[in-house]
């Protein structure tokens, strides 16, 4: 990402296509954890904080690329009315294990509020089935993670 980032301050049009396939994958990633902490209408620094951890973990950001795609991601969501084109760039990115580690991931940002609100819960379940992640899978990994949160 930041080769990406340079690239455009050095005025380069040339963008290398691993750089840029990697930083949709990981907007794409950011906007729909973004897109679950805003379902239930209230996105507050509990969740922003789960989001920045996540992303910084799994993505292995520094926390000036974290908070610079989480800007970029916020704004994306704010801009957008549809899950397709978030979706589309997992699928295009992530494997099929990548795919589960995501819906681990958005469960905890719906738990990072200790809420669980139906409209979190109807959007993870639309989520998984457009990054084709079976109901089982997506039933293990609620399950994985809210074990993990009451054990610690």
């Amino acid at each position: 990402m930041l080769n990406r980032i340079s690239s455009l301050f050095r005025g380069s049009s040339e963008v290398d296509p691993d750089d840029e396939g990697e930083f949709d994958m990981h907007l794409g990633a950011a906007a729909l954890l973004i897109e679950a902490a805003y379902m239930d209408d209230q996105f507050d620094e509990s969740e922003r904080a789960v989001i920045s951890d996540l992303v910084r973990r799994h993505f292995g950001l520094d926390s000036a690329d974290c908070k610079s795609l989480l800007v970029k991601a916020e704004s994306a969501v704010a801009s957008s009315h549809q899950l397709y084109e978030f979706t589309r760039s997992v699928n295009d990115n992530f494997t099929p294990e990548q795919r589960i580690e995501l819906m681990e991931m958005l469960w905890e940002v719906v738990y990072a509020d200790n809420e669980v609100h139906e409209f979190e819960v109807n959007l993870l379940r639309r989520v998984g089935g457009l990054i084709y992640v079976s109901d089982r899978d997506r039933a293990l990994a609620r399950q994985r993670v809210a074990q993990r949160l009451g054990s610690s």
